[in-house]
């Protein structure tokens, strides 16, 4: 049997997806393969490096420093995400990311990146998360508060733009259990964007504008698949049981905190089903 886990972003929402996977480190679950898309990435990595707590205590650390995740960051850098500070001096030493458990853990790790020249989701393993440290932060570079990440002459930006819940990957990869970590309540459906600004923005990437362009779509028509294949029993969710009211840009430590301990809670009380599921 081969488990897959599917992590979806959503910038500050995803701290949900950190009291999720802090508990399911705890409880020692064995997970063959990770698949993340933007910030589920970034909060993924440390599953796969067993470091519990990490993610939450360097957000809750940081999100007032304007050198992490600010508007001021993008005036100055063009990117909302500050890179020297968010890639290099965070986890290289303000909270050391442990690269070696990462890069001998036999767990495989895929970073969904988009590539704007094709508009199509590509999903990169990342096996030494130090030197391959740019496709984590393509695949969480926000269209119009970042700028574009080329790497090996490929352009690319946030991996949630072409495939924000990757399940059909997963299943295509030939994975027998699949437990889908979600960063929305169930009822939320996304809608349409004001795309003017963007597909002006972009305007020399015409397939990528029309990956924008139907993003809200496709996103809606993943998230009626995942329902259907939940009770089927064929794939496992784990979701908010309640709507917290966080920023993608969140500065408040008690919203970031109140969306990491339902993460926690939701998975608390999923836990024996979960089991269940795996077993089966």
């Amino acid at each position: 049997m081969k488990t897959c886990l599917v992590l979806e972003g959503g910038a500050l929402r995803g701290i949900y997806t950190a009291g999720v996977l802090d508990e399911l480190i705890k409880d020692k679950i064995e997970i063959d393969t990770i698949i993340g898309v933007s910030m589920g990435s970034l909060i993924g990595i440390n599953y796969k490096s067993n470091q519990p707590n990490r993610a939450i205590r360097y957000n809750l650390k940081y999100c007032q420093n304007k050198n992490y995740i600010s508007y001021s960051s993008f005036i100055k850098t063009g990117d909302v995400v500050n890179k020297k500070f968010a890639y290099e001096e965070i986890p290289n030493s303000l909270d050391p990311f442990d690269y070696d458990t990462y890069n001998h853990s036999p767990i495989k790790f895929y970073c969904t990146v988009t590539n704007i020249e094709t508009g199509q989701a590509e999903y990169i393993e990342i096996k030494d998360a130090k030197e391959e440290t740019e496709y984590l932060r393509a695949g969480a570079s926000m269209p119009g508060l970042s700028k574009i990440v080329e790497i090996d002459n490929k352009k690319y930006l946030d991996g949630g733009i072409a495939d924000s819940i990757p399940v059909k990957k997963a299943i295509e990869m030939g994975y027998d259990k699949i437990i889908v970590v979600l960063t929305r309540p169930i009822e939320y459906r996304k809608k349409k964007s004001k795309l003017r600004f963007l597909q002006s923005l972009y305007k020399d990437y015409p397939n990528f504008q029309k990956t924008i362009e139907k993003r809200n779509a496709t996103y809606n028509q993943t998230v009626e698949e995942i329902i259907k294949l939940e009770n089927d029993n064929k794939i496992f969710v784990i979701r908010p049981s309640k709507k917290v009211p966080i920023k993608r840009i969140e500065k408040n430590k008690r919203i970031i905190k109140e969306q990491y301990e339902l993460g926690k809670t939701d998975y608390k009380s999923k836990r024996d089903a979960l089991k269940k599921y795996l077993e089966r």
